[in-house]
């Protein structure tokens, strides 16, 4: 083989995955209730294995599992660059596992096997190290007050924390939320979502032979009005984490205040304004979009469903952009070529399907898509391209969650901003120009927790993530993430 040529990629398959109990205690054990429930292929339709089904016995097993491990102090009291290595050897573990994992991912989320392997997996590796190097820098302050006293604050682990996370991103999702939550010293009690349990429950498995302490990582996969209802309202848990919808925000919110008020952070859904100016690189501009729109099915809480092109503008985007989403290959996830698959449940199917109804009934022009039939196997949905999408309609109102674009046309800087912010949710927000003052006018005045300019759906662990308006409350990643899992304490010494 020449110097220059490349080994062969692995081809890689759908697993074959044995029936899966949940973990507590640092045991494998069934649901207390012997319940199971599939958790389905979304390719094709059929059940990929039967998996434990926790309740509320369950998740008052797991919390009480979390608070032996905290209050031992096997997890909050072990020195701080002994937990960072730990964080550090999962996530070499989970690179170790890497093949088996992207499998595992797109089995059961139905997301092409070249994103699993190129996106999901090394956001998940970047995630853990980079908070692995925070478990001994969370440090406080000493502050000089008035008077004889010495002043000091300390960063203390908020205690049991219970998590909650969606399917679009089962793995990185975990991540996103046990990193933080370990390196902070904090213990856990994990809800996956019910269709997508399969990669949380392997990563505890790489937890636990690597070395966590039993009762430190617990999971319970389960519904959300059984198992996730149990611990946003169980009296022992310190802290609830969500992502998720906007409308079960505000219910784990509810049940957060009414029981213990338990703190809360919500990372919610968007309805994300992308801003094309005529001034763009406009083929660049049509990339942007085109990724920040279909990437992952559409299924993404930042995607940029709402497109704003200026009108002098207005028709070449079109034009270009519906070329490219009738050019996207639909497929077997598992197949290298294919650009998109299946959304995640049939539940998911017909819900985006419905909106591709609403808008060609509120009027707009359907230039992409839109042909609802389902697909004999698996639950795909074509990719869908509106114009002339006016701003009351509902496809421009609602978040969809599938990989439906409207397009807008605008005339001016000040009518953009204005109907840019005219939504509830204030998650992301893009702006394609060449013009320096239009993209800092943009980036100061869209309601938006991350703004990106001339680009999209670019991520990192180190860069803050989250929401102004309904679209929640606190940020992950970066340091911003680490207020959310500790208590500030201030200690004042007479001296």
């Amino acid at each position: 083989m020449p110097a220059t040529a490349t080994a062969p990629k692995p081809k890689l398959g759908p697993p074959t995955v044995a029936d899966q109990p949940m973990f507590i205690g640092g045991k494998w054990v069934e649901s207390v209730s012997g319940k199971t429930f599939s958790t389905v292929n979304p390719a094709t339709g059929e059940t990929i294995c039967r998996v434990a089904e926790g309740d509320s016995a369950d998740i008052d097993l797991a919390v009480k599992a979390a608070r032996k491990a905290y209050e031992t102090g096997l997890w909050s009291k072990m020195n701080p660059s002994e937990r960072g290595r730990l964080i550090n050897k999962l996530a070499d573990a989970i690179e170790a596992n890497k093949n088996e994992l992207a499998s595992l991912e797109t089995l059961d989320n139905g997301k092409p096997i070249g994103e699993s392997v190129a996106a999901d997996l090394p956001l998940t590796v970047q995630c853990y190290r980079y908070f692995a190097g925070w478990a001994d820098k969370n440090h406080g302050h000493t502050i000089p007050i008035d008077g004889n006293y010495f002043c000091y604050t300390r960063h203390e682990p908020v205690g049991v924390v219970g998590q909650i996370i969606p399917w679009n991103f089962p793995m990185l999702m975990q991540a996103w939320k046990w990193a933080p939550a370990l390196a902070c010293g904090n213990t856990l009690v994990l809800k996956p979502a019910e269709q997508t349990p399969l990669t949380a429950l392997r990563i505890a498995k790489l937890a636990q032979d690597i070395g966590f302490p039993d009762g430190v990582i617990n999971v319970v996969p389960g519904y959300g009005p059984t198992a996730g209802a149990a611990l946003a309202s169980h009296m022992d848990v310190d802290k609830i984490a969500f992502t998720g919808e906007t409308g079960t925000g505000k219910i784990v919110m509810t049940a957060a205040a009414q029981s213990n008020l338990k703190r809360v952070s919500l990372e919610l859904g968007g309805k994300s304004p992308n801003v094309v100016f005529a001034d763009a690189d406009l083929d660049a501009a049509v990339e942007g979009a085109y990724f920040g729109l279909f990437f992952n099915q559409g299924q993404c809480c930042v995607a940029g469903s709402r497109v704003f092109v200026e009108e002098s503008a207005y028709d070449e985007f079109v034009y270009k952009i519906a070329a490219k989403a009738k050019g996207r290959k639909i497929g077997d996830p598992f197949d290298i070529r294919t650009e998109q698959g299946p959304q995640v449940s049939e539940e998911q199917m017909h819900r985006v399907n419905g909106y591709i109804d609403a808008g060609k009934k509120d009027g707009a022009r359907l230039v992409a898509g839109g042909d609802t039939t389902n697909h004999p196997r698996g639950y795909f949905v074509q990719p869908t391209v509106f114009a002339d999408v006016q701003d009351e309609m509902t496809i421009a109102r609602e978040e969809i969650f599938g990989p439906v674009m409207s397009i807008l046309k605008f005339k001016n800087i000040e009518e953009v901003i204005e109907r840019g912010n005219r939504t509830h949710f204030g998650l992301a927000a893009a702006v394609w120009t060449k013009d320096i003052q239009k993209a800092l006018r943009l980036s100061n005045s869209l309601k938006a927790g991350t703004v990106w300019v001339n680009c999209y759906d670019v991520f990192d662990a180190a860069a803050p993530f989250g929401g102004f308006k309904m679209s929640g409350i606190g940020r992950e990643l970066g340091s911003y993430a680490l207020q959310m899992y500790t208590e500030v304490k201030t200690v004042i010494m007479a001296m």
